[in-house]
């Protein structure tokens, strides 16, 4: 057991509450006793998912990226399939389904690598990351505000595409870190 104090809210305000996220300035005492006014941005968390298109035990296992247009990078970047949990949603079910919509893939197995903050110092949001094994093709179901391809990469190419930082999305490079670092060295 920690003892560590936490923070106490004092007062919270809804300062935008919005499709996505909400935006909530909460007066916080700390756990050195200080009293400060801070923005947090609450979301509801998201799973991430790392799609082996090949056994992951072999040599060069490959992967499946998408290629996504963010506005706000205003630019194109890899990233692994992701989605944020609705109302109430598990998070390998969340997996399950933000895999089947954006690569149009089942999965026979999922396998719950970590689960992470994204920025701490200004959301409540966290990552639950995933592993999917046993891929079935079918059809994407994106949204109208996703525009995005699928590429198949072998995992060398995309801890490259990390190196190079072509790749710069963090919950990928973490979650992809992770599979090659701890999950399939073991």
């Amino acid at each position: 057991m920690s003892s560590e104090r936490k923070a106490h809210v004092e007062a919270s305000r809804r300062a935008y509450s919005g499709r996505i996220v909400k935006v909530d300035v909460d007066t916080v005492r700390l756990p050195n006793g200080q009293v400060a006014e801070l923005e947090m941005i609450r979301h509801p968390g998201a799973s991430a998912i790392v799609p082996f298109a090949s056994d992951p035990s072999g040599d060069d296992p490959q992967i499946l990226l998408i290629k996504q247009y963010r506005y706000a990078a205003d630019a194109f970047i890899y990233e692994i399939p992701a989605g944020k949990l609705d109302g109430g949603e598990a998070p390998e079910a969340c997996a399950r389904r933000e895999l089947e919509e954006e690569t149009g893939c089942t999965a026979e197995r999922f396998e719950h690598l970590c689960t992470f903050y994204t920025t701490p110092g200004f959301t409540d949001e966290k990552i639950h990351a995933f592993m999917a094994t046993g891929l079935t093709r079918g059809e994407t179901r994106h949204q109208r505000d996703e525009v995005m391809t699928l590429e198949t990469v072998t995992l060398s190419r995309a801890l490259e595409l990390i190196r190079t930082g072509e790749l710069n999305d963090a919950k990928s490079a973490l979650t992809l870190l992770y599979v090659a670092g701890f999950t399939l060295s073991r």
